[in-house]
């Protein structure tokens, strides 16, 4: 996980300040690079040697460092030690509840998973049933995880989470039962859990771990059975006033007909590059079974089918990018983000080739340089981007607030 690494504190900050953020420090270079010595956190942190010597002994005494072995290279001794984080001081859990599946991730302090599990659910079952059975999913993986620390739950779903109240607001079409999870979870398991949109999680896990892990500002375009985005500006992911930005399935676009209205985002980028489009507009290019009946599956089945197929799958291809293409530069006229990343199941089927013919159409389209990739985090990028939610804060919290 890449860092912002804050320099000693000088002479004008109190005592108390002055430990809190070398401690800080402390954690973060062993997170970064695993087990240090006193020696060598002396040398990256700048820090005097009795500063350090304190530092460890009081994280030690926190339960959040402990000795893990001795460097063979420096003599025997308390410079040898070596010191890494107690990854069992805390566990976690992400939650990624998707419209007919919840999946859930249970890992320790550091990200590392210990226990997975998933469980299909009937979009029309009754909505308490399937709250227990998702909030069921995950108590049963904490405890064959080994966790007995659980610190922090963290939940993806569609839709909108308000800012000011951090619930989901209420969408046409979207399962009912999203919107009890988070506190059915709390009430459950006793502990923290915050909920936000799936495609910003995904967003921030290709931002520490995939595709966008070298930019600080991109669009994610989540091409999947809904349509949406996330901007990430300057590091930071942009929720907006009603947190509603990304919403790009309402966008107006020529080619559907009409206009989107504040219920239904039919006449938007919806209509063009929905799952349910994409899967019309393969059956019109023959690479879609009849038999095939969920619109994702479909879409994903023949983008997939297409890029296997070369030259023979390229009209199809165009045709999809160019839609895409759309969206892509409507987008990059307003916030300029230099990448665009194709996720969602249609975006990881394409993978690098659409990504190549989309960015090739936008160059036509746009006069902003736009490199456009696909998504590296794979099919588990909102239940990873939920993990890593959940150790932020988590982190925070144990290792003492501070700039990411």
């Amino acid at each position: 996980m890449t860092s912002t690494r804050t320099a000693p504190v000088g002479r004008t900050a109190s005592p108390s300040t002055a430990r809190a953020i070398n401690d800080r420090l402390a954690l973060r270079l062993l997170q970064e690079q695993g087990a240090l010595t006193a020696s060598q956190l002396k040398a990256l942190t700048g820090l005097s040697r009795p500063t350090v010597a304190d530092l460890v002994d009081r994280l030690q005494d926190a339960g959040l460092i402990a000795v893990v072995g001795e460097s063979g290279a420096e003599r025997r001794g308390p410079n040898a030690r070596l010191y890494g984080i107690v990854a069992a001081r805390a566990h976690l859990a992400g939650v990624d509840a998707r419209t007919d599946s919840v999946a859930v991730c249970v890992t320790d302090l550091l990200g590392d998973v210990l226990a997975e599990a998933a469980l299909s659910v009937d979009p029309d079952a009754d909505p308490a049933r399937a709250v227990r059975g998702a909030v069921d999913l995950l108590a049963r993986t904490v405890g064959d995880s080994g966790a007995v620390r659980l610190h922090t739950v963290a939940v993806g779903a569609p839709g909108l989470v308000d800012p000011a109240t951090g619930e989901l607001v209420s969408a046409t079409g979207r399962p009912s039962w999203h919107q009890r999870l988070a506190a059915a979870l709390h009430d459950r398991l006793a502990v923290p859990v915050l909920l936000e949109n799936e495609v910003n999680l995904a967003a921030l896990a290709e931002q520490r771990t995939g595709a966008a892990r070298d930019r600080d500002t991109f669009v994610l375009l989540w091409l999947g059975h809904g349509i949406g985005a996330a901007v990430v500006l300057d590091g930071a992911l942009r929720r907006g006033a009603s947190g509603g930005t990304g919403e790009i399935g309402f966008l107006p676009v020529p080619g559907t007909g009409q206009l989107p209205s504040a219920t239904d985002c039919g006449g938007g980028f919806h209509a063009l590059a929905s799952a349910a489009a994409v899967r019309q507009l393969a059956r019109e290019h023959g690479f879609v079974d009849e038999a095939t009946q969920d619109a994702a599956d479909g879409a994903e089945a023949a983008t997939r089918a297409a890029v296997r197929a070369g030259r023979r799958g390229e009209p199809f291809l165009d045709a999809l990018a160019a839609r895409i293409a759309v969206g892509a530069a409507a987008v990059c006229a307003v916030l300029d983000p230099g990448c665009v990343v194709l996720g969602g199941e249609v975006g990881r089927a394409g993978g690098a080739a659409l990504a190549h013919e989309v960015e090739r159409h936008l160059a036509r389209m746009s006069p902003l340089r736009t490199e456009v990739r696909a998504a590296a985090a794979g099919g588990g990028g909102v239940l990873r981007g939920a993990v890593l939610t959940a150790m932020d804060a988590a982190q925070d919290d144990l290792f003492g607030s501070g700039d990411r």
